[in-house]
């Protein structure tokens, strides 16, 4: 540096040479490093509102979480809206604002392409006394990790995504595309009032958008991943009703035909022991894996080991890697959550209750469809509660019927990926699917984009579950992803 110039200046002239010579990748990934600490305390900040969408006594918290992430894409400069998306129907008929949705817009060149970032604010429920080690609102940095319930599961990558725009701006480098967000609050429990809005807004917001980035998902293992199908979601309850009131067992047991007992009988109908599911028709629209499949689950990294050790289980459904995976990513499952009206307070309470309803989801995959998974469950369970012969009402609703993904590993958008870790990590991505369900299929069906799911959470953040966390590596190399990763989109012709 010449005596007479500042190290400011000589750094100006150095990002304008390299910015003429091409990309200047260095320069972005050394702003954010030297900015971490700025990035933690705003996942902090994020980290501390309770934004529950299931717990409608935080509904204020989650309008809350709105308002700071409009602002904070309106202190970037970017045209930002709050979208009005209506109301929720609760269960006694009263009604309660969803949280609005923002979208925000940076640049609108129409020679470049145009990326959507979908990303979500709300999370799942946590308490202390759930079993945390940490309080589960307060960030809190241990080892390089950091833990808070929506640390990953989706606050961090969404402020990733918010970074990367404004290393961008910092740097007085010109975005390669023009980029929107969408961000809503409500994907934890179904994404409610998301679908009209797309329709809604598919020849405005959506009309000149040409890609979906979605990074609501995670690695597999130490190895980055992207991630090309989730599987869908039918959500079901059974209830079945027989007398008028709860009864005392003793009085009254032996002489009623019990609830619980028809629908723990049915329950057991729904899946065998050895996981295969037991409902006519299920199994027979499950596509074929084929031997290409077989190969790709074959080179995946994927500890078996430590996948038992992180969930604290001596045995799994599958004792060999591509089986395991198989089953986590592209064969359908049913899963039973609970049972609401039964007695599951501490200690002893001798009731027979009334009316109890069963919770239980079936994950979908290609190529099923939910409204015939829906009319095969309904059937199939009254069929075999009619062999009961019993007194009591059986009544099945479906609550959620979201569709599973799948996209082309071959697609421009993949090879941008790939380009975009190998440049970040010095190696190529595992190419995976994600067992869970987000609402790529509502973006795919309306809009007709193309969809890319590009995770940076760790295969160990514990989503949705204790000790929720991101590592600092994650969320800083993730950043730096994201930044490279809008850059080679740039790229596609």
């Amino acid at each position: 540096v010449p005596p007479q110039m500042g190290p400011l200046a000589a750094s100006v002239i150095l990002l304008v040479v390299s910015a003429v010579r091409g990309f200047p990748y260095t320069e972005l990934a050394q702003w954010v490093d030297s900015h971490q600490e700025e990035y933690v305390e705003a996942l902090r900040d994020w980290v501390a509102v309770e934004s529950d969408s299931s717990n409608v006594l935080k509904r204020p918290e989650l309008h809350r979480m709105m308002e700071m992430v409009a602002q904070k894409l309106r202190q970037m400069g970017g045209t930002v809206e709050l979208v009005d998306v209506g109301e929720q129907e609760l269960p006694d008929g009263s009604t309660l604002a969803l949280p609005k949705v923002v979208t925000a817009q940076f640049g609108n060149d129409s020679n470049k392409s145009t990326v959507c970032v979908y990303g979500h604010v709300d999370v799942q429920p946590a308490k202390l006394e759930d079993g945390w080690a940490t309080e589960p609102y307060n960030l809190t940095d241990i080892n390089g990790n950091l833990y808070g319930r929506g640390a990953s599961d989706n606050k961090a990558p969404v402020l990733a995504w918010i970074h990367a725009v404004q290393a961008y701006q910092a740097l007085d480098v010109e975005l390669p595309v023009n980029v929107k967000f969408i961000i809503e609050g409500m994907e934890e429990t179904g994404s409610n009032g998301l679908d009209a809005m797309i329709v809604a807004q598919r020849d405005t917001f959506f009309s000149e958008v040409d890609y979906i980035i979605i990074s609501d998902c995670g690695w597999l293992s130490r190895r980055p991943a992207i991630t090309y199908g989730t599987r869908g979601n039918c959500y079901f309850y059974a209830e079945v009703e027989g007398p008028k009131k709860d009864l005392h067992s003793g009085v009254y047991g032996g002489a009623v035909v019990e609830p619980m007992v028809d629908l723990i009988g049915i329950m057991d109908t729904l899946i065998s022991p050895s996981g295969k599911i037991l409902i006519p028709g299920i199994r027979e629209a499950v596509a074929p894996l084929s031997d290409e499949e077989w190969k790709m689950y074959q080179d995946i990294q994927f500890d078996m080991d430590n996948y038992k050790d992180k969930i604290g289980v001596s045995q799994l459904m599958y004792n060999n890697k591509v089986d395991l995976l198989a089953h986590l990513w592209r064969y359908p499952t049913v899963s039973i959550h609970g049972i609401e009206g039964a007695f599951s307070d501490p200690g002893t309470k001798t009731v027979i209750p009334a009316k109890v309803t069963a919770k239980f989801s079936i994950r979908q995959v290609p190529n099923m469809d939910p409204a015939a998974v829906k009319k095969q469950v309904t059937e199939y369970l009254h069929s075999v509660f009619a062999k009961r012969k019993s007194p009591n009402k059986l009544k099945v609703t479906m609550v959620i019927g979201a569709k599973p993904w799948l996209a082309d590993t071959q697609h421009v958008l993949y090879e941008a990926g790939k380009a975009a870790v190998k440049r970040v990590f010095q190696m190529d991505p595992d190419l995976i699917r994600e067992g869970g369900t987000i609402p790529v299929a509502k973006f795919q069906d309306v809009t007709g984009k193309s969809i890319v799911m590009l995770p940076i959470g760790g295969f160990d953040d514990g989503l949705h579950s204790q000790n929720e966390k991101i590592s600092r590596y994650n969320y800083i190399e993730g950043t730096k992803l994201f930044i490279a990763y809008l850059n080679e989109v740039s790229q596609i012709t």
